[in-house]
């Protein structure tokens, strides 16, 4: 059903596989969102298709997210060719390669014990640590967001523009400034196997904007969810569609 329907609209006109390069969010887009990051389901059939793909495309399948790299490991293995991790800050280009990582400014240590000490009196959040940067999350807590942004904020113009605040879903995140989706994007195309081909973007959150502004300045196409794709069940359907029969 979802086969002929994409096959129909003009949206989701895309170059042949062999000319394209897919740069995929994660979370939200491959995979539904969970109440916590380890909760996640890999749909059985998610890295089949994930499979097929990348052999269609000549390699150029990268999944590009807000998580460490290792995590993406843990649940896609060494399914996509490249990964970014932690919104561009580390990049491996291939499966078993080096992790290149971008050089950040020092992120502030009062910054983490107090945002340790804020969090330890607001049940339902959380603390992300990542390199260079954390997020405050209050997914179990949603009336607790205004108050973390207005924290978030305070530390973020101490950095004078080294640090930037950036929404996520039901989440703050602070990270430097100038390495983001778009950084991973523009590094990734530089280089074999993805050079020379059509970008392709998906992602469903405000922290994939970068990447999609990125992908549109190559003249590339990107698509949203839940506005191109109302969930990633059905993203994971046109994805299937456009390698039915490569099995």
């Amino acid at each position: 059903m979802f086969g002929s329907s994409f096959a129909q609209d003009n949206r989701f006109k895309i170059p042949p596989l062999s000319q394209t390069a897919f740069l995929l969010d994660f979370d939200g887009t491959l995979v539904d969102i969970a109440p916590t990051p380890e909760s996640v389901v890999v749909p059985p059939d998610l890295l089949e298709t994930l499979t097929h793909l990348r052999n269609a495309c000549g390699d150029a399948l990268a999944i590009i997210s807000g998580r460490p790299i290792e995590q993406i490991d843990q649940f896609l293995g060494d399914v996509p060719f490249a990964v970014a991790g932690e919104h561009g800050v580390a990049i491996r280009h291939r499966p078993g390669g080096p992790v290149e990582r971008a050089v950040l400014p020092t992120m502030p240590q009062r910054w983490l014990v107090q945002a340790s000490d804020l969090l330890a009196t607001l049940p339902g959040t959380r603390l992300e640590h990542k390199q260079g940067g954390f997020v405050l999350h209050y997914r179990a807590a949603p009336e607790k967001a205004e108050v973390l942004r207005q924290t978030a904020e305070r530390w973020v113009r101490e950095s004078d523009g080294a640090f930037m605040l950036q929404p996520a879903k039901m989440a703050w995140e602070i990270r430097p400034t100038g390495v983001d989706k778009g950084y991973a994007v523009s590094v990734l195309m530089e280089t074999a196997p993805f050079a020379g081909r059509k970008p392709v973007f998906v992602g469903d959150d405000v922290t994939d904007e970068d990447g999609m502004a990125a992908v549109h300045r190559m003249g590339g196409d990107f698509f949203r969810i839940p506005a191109d794709f109302p969930t990633p069940a059905v993203f994971r359907a046109w994805l299937a569609s456009l390698v039915a029969g490569r099995g």
